[in-house]
């Protein structure tokens, strides 16, 4: 984890990496409070008002890390959360829509149809497997189409002014579309276009 977390704070630049100390902070706490607490925690001649108050910081420091992890990650944008939960959103749904086509498929087979062999399961299986990567995309693109707006249209005026890249031919014609295109998807202040004059 510590070789994890040094790759990405060096490949990130300054602001993600500043919330590297966070996460390590609040790791370096729960684990001093837990090695000091730990062992009065089983001390057999306490009374039951302090095994309460130890009990007590026990779970306060248990938090030391999930509170070190948000500040890192609201602060500094350090784990990219949008993407974690975009993807998290669509892998939920994909689940449960096989779950619910696995399920589906073997109730009809086996109380409808009345196939009481293992091939209707495997079938079934075999569907819903055959069923992932198309369904996986098409939820991640309504997903994203939802909840990440900004990336999924520059990502569709990406693909359509390859589109038409593709048909023109004219130099001046793909400036303008290039231009207008960066203009839309940047919304820039200014846009300069420099091109070599051969």
């Amino acid at each position: 984890m510590p070789y994890i977390l040094g790759r990405r704070a060096a490949r990130a630049g300054p602001a993600p990496a500043d919330g590297v100390p966070a996460f390590i902070d609040g790791a370096a706490v729960l684990a001093v409070s837990q090695a000091v607490i730990q062992p009065l925690g089983h001390n057999p001649n306490l009374s039951p008002a302090a095994q309460g108050i130890i009990n007590t910081a026990s779970t306060v420091t248990l938090a030391a890390l999930p509170v070190g992890l948000a500040v890192a990650i609201m602060r500094y944008r350090l784990y990219e959360i949008d993407r974690i939960i975009s993807r998290t959103l669509a892998y939920a749904i994909v689940t449960g829509l096989l779950v619910g086509v696995y399920a589906g498929l073997v109730l009809l087979a086996t109380e409808v149809l009345s196939v009481k062999s293992p091939v209707a399961v495997a079938v079934a299986t075999l569907v819903a497997a055959a069923l992932f990567s198309p369904l996986r995309s098409r939820v991640q693109r309504i997903v994203d189409r939802r909840f990440n707006r900004a990336r999924y249209d520059a990502d569709q005026m990406v693909a359509a002014f390859a589109a038409r890249l593709k048909d023109s031919v004219d130099l001046a014609a793909v400036q303008a579309d290039l231009a207008d295109a960066v203009q839309r998807a940047l919304e820039p202040a200014h846009i300069y276009l420099w091109t070599n004059d051969r």
